[in-house]
């Protein structure tokens, strides 16, 4: 049975935004509990100076994805999707993978509430396998590296990343290659000629961060309007 999108919102959209305000609310209170432990016990306090400064370089290195995360990674996680994924984080890495699959797997279309009630699906299985293994890493990765020839050691290291983003782009580029050299192209511009022709300034991270994703979803609208994909 198919509902219209003013039930969805009453019977999902609603509940989840209350419990989801609620859920990431908390956890952004309880960041603040070890500075105020630390003025309760030992007077230690930042200047307002001091705190804007630090929050400043935080936001140079990541502001731009304050930005760019929610937009662009909320066709595929819904609404419910990104109140998990932002909560457990390893968003990129994992979430927007899992919630992919899962709906590639249903065969939901992006933006459904099918799709939705997937991509929430997925994502809480991902979050409930992740806190197994992760403890279980925890308590015995270590143990288990070491025994591990030094050359695997450092291609978990170094490629582990890389490949997560690029079977990412494998998964996705393959239902609309034509913008996999518009996702590429830009960033390498940025970053490898624009230094070259006097724009130097176009290749700071949250510039290519920002110009990349964005550009990329400018690109993929015009292909769509004129009908390309």
């Amino acid at each position: 049975m198919s509902i219209n999108s003013a039930e969805f919102n009453k019977l999902w959209k609603g509940p989840v935004i209350r419990i989801g305000v609620i859920t990431v609310g908390i956890p952004m209170v309880m960041c603040f509990l070890p500075n105020l432990y630390l003025y309760m016990t030992y007077g230690v306090f930042p200047t307002v100076s001091v705190a804007l400064s630090a929050w400043g370089m935080v936001a140079a290195t990541f502001g731009a994805f304050y930005v760019v995360e929610p937009i662009s990674y909320y066709p595929i996680l819904g609404l419910t999707g990104t109140y998990i994924s932002f909560l457990s984080g390893n968003i990129g890495n994992l979430r927007l993978p899992c919630a992919a699959v899962a709906q590639e797997v249903a065969g939901t279309e992006p933006g459904t509430p099918e799709s939705e009630l997937i991509a929430t699906l997925g994502i809480t299985g991902s979050v409930v396998t992740n806190l197994f293994f992760t403890s279980l890493a925890a308590l015995a990765g270590a143990a288990i590296l070491e025994i591990l020839p030094p050359a695997i050691q450092n291609a978990f290291k170094v490629y582990t990343v890389p490949a997560i983003f690029g079977a990412m782009m494998g998964q996705f580029g393959a239902k609309i290659p034509i913008l996999v050299p518009v996702g590429l192209g830009i960033p390498l511009f940025l970053l490898y000629v624009a230094p070259q022709i006097g724009l130097g300034f176009l290749s700071a991270p949250w510039i290519v961060i920002v110009a990349s994703v964005f550009g990329t979803i400018l690109v993929s609208r015009g292909f769509f309007k004129k009908g390309i994909v």
